[in-house]
């Protein structure tokens, strides 16, 4: 992804939009939802009005108006929307009216929004630091504490890919009660639970709705780029599961979502699904919103090429599950962008190419035109595409291991360029790769019975 020019015009629209308030949330109780809306200013010139809809499960609706703290969730997923909306002019001074921020609480923001932003101030060209980027002024009042009575249920966010399905299976078949969530359903994410077993009201889905007019300012010239979607994702399903009742929010992010994009550099397209990120935001919550509520990621202890190796083990979901971006609203494969290659790429170990080729169409192996994008992927260009894919070791272990599949074998185009690229002493051996296939990193914040669980499937 080309890196542009834009320093000058970042400059340029803070002198003309010196400020950016946040100036109010409401809620409302519509059936079985909770209705939200949030609202922005930017300067007094354009004025912003987010909204998402939250489903409540049939026996909470009567309870829901006395719920002590919840307040402090609706305004919380308000902090986190607010910057892909100042994000179109970044200017210096955020007002932060509805509560009172303590300092402490103004660095953890601070920390978010810039680490967050950290690929769309490279790609813009913007030079800037942490504490220059953003001035944050809060107003006056208390957060409330929540109190919501919570059970031992598991809330699984589901993204449609191989990572949420193997997450989804393993705790599904656990003791926990489990029950999937989606911001915004499409076709793979509604069949994976399908495939799970969960259908209608089983499936808690969040409606999440840009202002139209943050599409318009992005035509019309204003900055734009990547913002920490899994940040929203993060205080969007708190707030799902503190007003259900939930007690665990199991995430599917692996240990591989921890190794910058931009080598040398803290910038990394999966900032929000960091280790970093969980432990900031684990914190965060048990010291401000809910100190019971448990976020973590089933998957933190495994690396991608593991989890490619235990999706490989469920062939119900090969059929439904999409990974890619750009195919996304039509439920295909695109075959042409980094995300198609690199999903390929990590399952052909464990996957027959013929099934494979059912799944995306076509041998994305044998095709030249990928060949820039495997360069990225595989370490041979200095930044990784701008997409969530595994680290330049998973790559080029799962490259080696498909590679064996075909001595004496004529190999597939992409194979054949990439091991003619690298001298022998470039590629993982074969102990490296046994590593990879057995780790378990104990960087994760499973508690001891998510922890046995995946000790014993990593084991079979």
């Amino acid at each position: 992804m080309a890196v542009k020019d834009h320093g000058a015009k970042f400059f340029s629209l803070r002198k003309s939009y010196p400020w950016f308030k946040y100036e109010s949330y409401h809620y409302s109780f519509t059936n079985q939802t909770l209705k939200l809306e949030f609202r922005f200013n930017l300067s007094d010139r354009y004025f912003f009005h987010p909204t998402l809809e939250i489903p409540l499960e049939n026996h909470l609706k009567d309870r829901l108006p006395e719920f002590q703290g919840l307040a402090s969730l609706v305004f919380h997923i308000g902090m986190i929307e607010l910057i892909s909306y100042w994000k179109t002019a970044c200017p210096e001074k955020v007002i932060v009216e509805p509560f009172g921020l303590t300092p402490e609480q103004v660095l953890w923001w601070k920390k978010l929004y810039f680490n967050g932003l950290g690929e769309f101030f490279y790609l813009n060209g913007i030079q800037t630091t942490v504490g220059d980027f953003m001035q944050i002024i809060s107003g006056s009042g208390k957060l409330p504490v929540c109190n919501a009575h919570i059970h031992p249920n598991v809330l699984v966010p589901v993204g449609g890919g191989k990572d949420s399905a193997v997450t989804l299976e393993l705790i599904r078949n656990s003791t926990y009660r489990v029950t999937p969530f989606i911001i915004n359903p499409r076709q793979a994410t509604l069949k994976t639970c399908q495939v799970a077993g969960f259908t209608g009201n089983e499936i808690l889905t969040v409606k999440r709705n840009l202002d139209p007019l943050l599409l318009q300012l992005n035509n019309e010239g204003f900055l734009n780029g990547h913002t920490p979607f899994s940040a929203l994702l993060a205080f969007v399903s708190l707030a799902t599961a503190a007003i259900n009742g939930y007690r665990y929010i199991a995430l599917s992010n692996e240990s591989s979502a921890n190794e910058p994009t931009v080598p040398g550099s803290e910038v990394n397209h999966q900032y929000s699904k960091s280790y970093e990120f969980e432990s900031d935001f684990r914190e965060y919550v048990k010291s401000y919103i809910h100190p019971e509520i448990q976020y973590f990621s089933f998957l933190r202890p495994l690396n991608e090429l593991q989890i490619a190796a235990l999706f490989s083990r469920m062939p119900k979901y090969f059929p439904v599950f999409k990974s890619c971006n750009a195919g996304s609203k039509d439920d295909l494969w695109c075959c042409k962008c980094s995300k198609c290659l690199f999903t390929y790429i990590i399952l052909s170990p464990f996957i027959k190419q013929s099934e494979l080729i059912e799944i995306f169409g076509r041998n994305l192996l044998d095709d030249k035109e990928l060949m820039p994008l495997l360069d990225q992927l595989s370490g041979i260009k200095p930044v990784k595409p701008f997409e969530c894919v595994g680290t330049v070791l998973d790559v080029t272990a799962a490259l080696m291991l498909t590679n064996r599949q075909y001595q004496g074998k004529q190999k597939p185009a992409l194979l054949t360029c990439y091991h003619n690229t690298l001298p022998d002493n470039e590629f993982p051996d074969p102990e490296m790769i046994s590593g990879l296939l057995n780790a378990f990193s104990d960087d994760n914040f499973l508690e001891k019975p998510f922890k046995e669980l995946m000790q014993n499937v990593i084991n079979l």
